[in-house]
């Protein structure tokens, strides 16, 4: 736990902790000055506390959906995050496959080859194989 921690949310900053972890949520508090404090504030209360605690889906559905948005989106950056995030909620690799196949018709072939290419450099870095075809 961060000794900022105390200075947000607290539903939303635990909620932020258990999808994207100690590390990385560490990072992004650790990297915070006076400028980009306040997002981290709007962050944790509106975006975790606010919607990703809500009843209505399942925290896993949760991360499937921001997966499917950060990749027509085109946010390789968040997407890496999330994709983590997913695989820490319970999600497997082959879910994450459909949502990124299913993106392809919504979203455009470049956009789920970007996917695609994110996910397997994730799946590699968490140990996550699939056998060559």
């Amino acid at each position: 736990m961060n000794e900022l921690d105390g200075k947000l949310d607290p539903k939303g900053i635990a909620l932020r902790r258990e999808v994207l972890g100690d590390t990385y949520v560490d990072n992004s508090l650790d990297g915070s000055d006076e400028f980009s404090w306040p997002l981290q504030e709007l962050v944790t209360s509106h975006c975790w506390s606010d919607l990703w605690a809500r009843p209505g889906l399942p925290i896993a559905t949760r991360s499937l959906v921001v997966v499917a948005m950060l990749t027509a989106l085109n946010r390789p950056h968040e997407l890496r995050t999330h994709l983590r995030g997913a695989l820490n909620n319970g999600c497997s690799a082959e879910e994450i496959r459909e949502v990124l196949l299913q993106s392809a018709g919504y979203c455009g072939f470049p956009a789920a080859l970007d996917g695609f290419r994110v996910a397997r450099e994730v799946f590699a870095e968490e140990g996550i194989e699939f056998p060559k075809v």
